[in-house]
C-alpha cells in the first residue's frame, strides 16, 4: 500500500516551521536542502530558502519547502487539514496544546460521541490539525 505524506509550502519561513514541528514530534531531518544547494542556485535570490526538507514521524513523513519568488506567495486555504492519531490520551493532548501553541483552537479537545478525544486547531504557521485518540473498544 502506498504512503500519505503531507507536503507544505510556505512562504520564506519552512526552515522556523519544521523547526517547530520537530520540537513537537522529535526526530531529526531525514533531508535539508536550499536553493543554493542546486546548480547554479547560488546566484538565486531564493538561494537561503528551503528547497526540500523532510522530517519522518512515525512512518509518516512531513515535508516542505518554501515557495520560490518566481512561483509567487503560497495561499493558506481551508480545505486540508493534518490528522494525527496518537497511541494515547495524554499524547493527544499533548500534542494539541503543543501544535496549538501561538494558534487558534478550531473546537477544543473533548471526548467525543465516537468514543474518541478530538480537537482541531490551527497552527501558528497557517497549517490545520485534527488530533484524533480512539478509546479502546470495551
Amino acid at each position: 500500500m502506498a504512503n500519505i505524506n503531507p507536503y507544505l509550502n510556505f512562504n520564506s519561513n519552512t526552515e522556523e516551521a519544521l523547526n517547530f514541528y520537530k520540537s513537537i514530534f522529535g526526530g531529526e531531518f531525514s533531508n535539508l536542502s536550499r536553493f543554493k544547494d542546486m546548480p547554479g542556485g547560488e546566484a538565486s535570490p531564493d538561494a537561503e530558502r528551503i528547497l526540500h526538507i523532510s522530517l519522518p514521524i512515525g512512518n509518516s513523513i512531513l515535508m516542505g519547502s518554501d515557495r520560490n519568488s518566481h512561483m509567487g506567495p503560497a495561499t493558506i486555504g481551508n480545505n486540508t487539514h493534518i490528522s494525527l492519531q496518537p497511541e494515547s490520551e495524554e499524547e493527544a493532548h499533548r500534542l494539541f496544546n503543543d501544535l496549538g501553541a501561538g494558534g487558534s483552537v478550531t473546537m477544543p479537545i473533548t471526548k467525543t460521541f465516537w468514543n474518541a478525544t478530538f480537537g482541531m486547531l490551527t497552527d501558528k504557521f497557517g497549517i490545520q490539525w485534527m488530533v484524533n485518540y480512539e478509546h479502546p473498544q470495551g
